[in-house]
């Protein structure tokens, strides 16, 4: 009899948390590598969403950031990605060889601007973009943002990425090592400041990081690709050793996701994602960029969701 009562017990309970997993959110987020800040910051989402949204579970997962996290949300195999608004805007027009079909991607959440760095060493004689002619030079991990906006900046330079200079594919951690070991003279890279794998190398005991300014290279940019690029700064001590203020160009980075996702899961991520701002910047301060005022600004190209349209109406924001 006793035998027989537990065994139906834990029949029972089986049966509850077969129900209650089934009734389990569950959202990945496509991010980045690990070295950038994709990644971190979607990890801060993850807990803020998988704590305040009930029954939802969120995790961050590693990719080779914008164009292949683009490509997982268009497959469905990822729910929510990170993306740079330049690729984002190529996978939703379907452009270039990454992207032969549309992706009907939808904005969650313009993020932060995005920081062009062309990083090299003090002694390399690269003042200018135009000095990479003949370099060898990290443009990126294949399917990344960066290559993509890096490949665009050199053009403007006046460089064929194919021809007139040695091309290295690695991320921003491999980047970072490559130079300090002398293996590249220099690297490009797209994200947030500091970014902590530029942060290490330019701490790193006898080497004298050098950022090189390229600001003067953006209307060329934005003549050929549309006004996604701006003229940005890297201010002075931003990393160990800078002393000026640098002339970049940047790129908003943003949240998207399939047209398809729930209205009520991208109304939810949202309100989340924006009242709670503050535990992600805990984890990154470029998150301080993630404001109800900033979703106006223009800093994504791409259609925002219903769900989080519902939201922001909701709290009496007036779109453009």
């Amino acid at each position: 009899m006793k035998r027989a009562f537990a065994a139906a017990a834990l029949v029972l309970i089986f049966g509850v948390l077969c129900a209650w997993a089934a009734k389990m959110e569950r959202l990945s987020i496509a991010t980045g590598g690990t070295g950038g800040v994709y990644y971190p910051m979607g990890g801060g989402m993850a807990a803020v969403i998988s704590k305040y949204i009930p029954s939802t579970e969120a995790t961050a997962e590693v990719t080779a950031a914008s164009v292949d996290s683009c490509i997982l949300i268009g497959r469905r195999k990822s729910d929510l990605a990170f993306s740079m608004a330049d690729t984002a805007w190529d996978a939703y027009n379907g452009i270039g060889k990454p992207f032969p079909q549309k992706i009907p991607l939808r904005t969650i959440l313009a993020l932060y601007p995005n920081n062009m760095h062309v990083v090299t060493l003090e002694g390399k004689g690269i003042e200018k973009v135009a000095d990479l002619k003949g370099k060898r030079v990290s443009t990126g991990a294949p399917g990344s943002g960066t290559e993509v906006m890096g490949l665009r900046l050199l053009e403007a330079a006046g460089l064929n990425p194919d021809r007139d200079v040695r091309r290295d594919k690695l991320s921003v951690s491999e980047s970072a090592g490559a130079l300090k070991d002398g293996k590249i003279d220099a690297f490009l890279w797209v994200g947030g400041v500091p970014t902590a794998a530029v942060l290490d190398l330019a701490a790193t005991p006898g080497v004298t990081m050098k950022l090189v300014p390229h600001g003067d290279l953006v209307a060329k940019m934005q003549k050929k690709y549309g006004p996604i690029y701006a003229v940005g700064r890297i201010p002075p001590k931003t990393y160990p050793g800078q002393t000026k203020e640098v002339s970049i160009a940047v790129v908003w980075n943003i949240l998207v996701c399939h047209e398809a996702l729930p209205e009520s899961v991208a109304y939810n991520v949202t309100k989340v994602l924006l009242e709670h701002q503050g535990e992600i910047a805990a984890v990154h301060k470029d998150a301080s960029y993630i404001t109800l005022q900033n979703q106006a600004s223009g800093g994504s190209p791409i259609p925002f969701h219903p769900g989080a349209l519902r939201y922001f109406k909701e709290r009496g924001l007036k779109m453009r």
